[in-house]
């Protein structure tokens, strides 16, 4: 019997003839409220949508025979990546379709805002000349700082050289090797905000980059700065930002994505000084035909051979090594999220090492789990299929070594990260098929090994009122460097992690999550 695809949202018909003559049925079903897709959703094996469609909890517990999820475009806000893996539904996505579109987007953007064009067009069209009010500024020779230089960062980096502006870039994950490829000079993002003409935006929106503009790093900005923002919604605080272009700080602001959408109401609404699109940057005929044929490729390959690509939740391996694999590859994802959560400048290098038994396994979808952890952190789209693409775009070197024998383990793993200051190790086994020593949320904290520590670090988390599953300690020798790897029930709150950085003898405090 043929497998059966939903499409849920608009795809072109290039991209249904695929379906079709790959010998996959398709209905077109499109504007579906909840309780329509709910009624539907079981009788399907895939569903291609967009960004219309919401595949939350309920939908997904309603979908009995639903094998894949694939989104014709980058983000997956609406989809519960985390229920559809509990299901064992694959969710892909097509990560580089958009990336020239979105980065032509952010140039049109700046050039509108520099020029005053939307506010000039509508004066001119209502029958005024109004010549003298619409002033605009050059881009040439002025700087433009990238926040984010991964692939669209980069496309946006090279449209600017060619303006005959200069690049300044902040991304922790750019190597100085790969900003000299591209033309750009590296910085940190204190000093990006005090340089900068023209600000852009070029980064998922994860913990670390939420509100990365925020009110405080706004105000560090240059007098007169033009900010442009075509990533995600909630990268600026926008309060702050409508406050700084009222008080004239702020030249100007163009902005297609927003903190809530479909944005009918925002602060920067009714400034003159903004120019605002709904969520385009996606929004040309190439990109999408490019992702609805990507799409209809990826539903077709998995549902016919089991090939998966660009799988946000499934490593990428055949059904004959998924069982020897899987707990290996969630050993390698967790030390590599270990690792991305450590670090804290740009990586130049990661080596991955295999000793033991897992060394004689395909090992390619391990370190490409490892990768995908290590980089995750900042980049939350990231998949275990693109993480070696994007390592590589952003210049850092990965190897791998394996070794017959291991010490200790059956099998043993390590992750060397070499960021620009230093290198940390992390090491991992397998125990019961588990990887060890991992719970959803950790506490790391590096201390000296002096007497009471213990006793104190337990008071601070009791008095917080989150208890401890486990405990892991480790030491270079009594009175020196001592490490606690804490699994909590409860995520540590700032104000917590604040205590335990001010104990006696603690270096070092961070959370963890898993």
């Amino acid at each position: 019997m043929a497998p059966r695809v939903l499409i849920a949202d608009k795809l072109s018909p290039a991209a249904v003839a695929i379906f079709k003559d790959r010998g996959v049925e398709t209905d077109t079903k499109t504007g579906l409220t909840k309780d329509e897709l709910i009624a539907v959703i079981g009788d399907y094996d895939g569903i291609a949508i967009r960004s219309g469609a919401k595949l939350d909890k309920d939908v997904l517990a309603a979908a009995g025979k639903l094998q894949v999820i694939a989104r014709a475009g980058i983000g997956v806000d609406n989809v519960d990546i985390p229920a559809a893996t509990a299901k064992g539904i694959i969710v892909m996505n097509t990560p580089f379709g958009n990336s020239i579109t979105t980065a032509e987007h952010a140039i049109a953007m700046m050039f509108a805002v520099a020029r005053q064009v939307p506010a000039a067009d509508v004066s001119t069209q209502a029958g005024k000349w109004e010549k003298n009010r619409f002033m605009g500024v050059e881009l040439y020779a002025k700087t433009l700082g990238l926040i984010g230089a991964g692939n669209i960062g980069g496309i946006v980096a090279d449209r600017a050289r060619g303006l005959k502006m200069k690049v300044v870039a902040y991304d922790p994950f750019l190597s100085p090797e790969r900003a000299v490829e591209m033309g750009v000079e590296k910085v940190e993002l204190e000093e990006l905000l005090a340089r900068a003409d023209f600000i852009t935006l070029h980064t998922p929106l994860t913990d670390k980059t939420r509100n990365i503009l925020s009110a405080e790093a706004l105000a560090k900005t240059k007098k007169g700065v033009i900010i442009v923002n075509c990533a995600r919604g909630g990268l600026v605080d926008e309060a702050a930002l409508r406050k700084l272009l009222d008080e004239g700080h702020v030249a100007g602001a163009g902005f297609d994505v927003f903190s809530a959408e479909p944005a009918k109401e925002n602060p920067l609404f009714g400034s003159d000084k903004v120019v605002a699109t709904p969520h385009l940057g996606a929004s040309t005929n190439e990109a999408q035909e490019n992702v609805a044929l990507q799409v209809a490729e990826q539903i077709s390959d998995y549902l016919l051979t089991g090939a998966v690509t660009n799988a946000l939740n499934s490593p990428s391996v055949t059904a004959e090594e998924a069982p020897r694999l899987k707990p290996f590859v969630a050993l390698a994802e967790k030390l590599g999220a270990f690792a991305g959560q450590m670090v804290d400048f740009g990586i130049k290098a990661i080596d991955i090492a295999y000793e033991g038994a897992v060394s004689q396994l395909n090992v390619k979808p391990l370190s490409a789990a490892a990768l995908s952890g290590v980089l995750r952190p900042m980049l939350a789209e990231i998949n275990m299929v693109s993480a070696p693409a994007i390592a590589k775009e952003r210049g850092i070197v990965v190897s791998e070594s394996r070794q017959d024998d291991s010490p200790v383990y059956d099998s043993l793993m390590r992750s060397t990260i070499t960021p620009e200051k230093g290198k940390r190790a992390f090491a991992g086994t397998v125990v019961g098929g588990q990887p060890r020593a991992f719970s959803p949320a950790m506490l790391y904290v590096n201390n000296l090994d002096k007497p009471g520590f213990i006793g104190a670090l337990g008071a601070a988390l009791g008095t917080a009122g989150v208890n401890i599953a486990t405990f892991n300690l480790g030491r270079v020798d009594a009175g020196e460097d001592a490490i606690a790897l804490v699994g909590v029930d409860q995520a540590p709150h700032e104000a917590l992690l604040a205590d335990i950085g001010a104990l006696p003898h603690v270096k070092e405090v961070r959370a963890l999550k898993f």
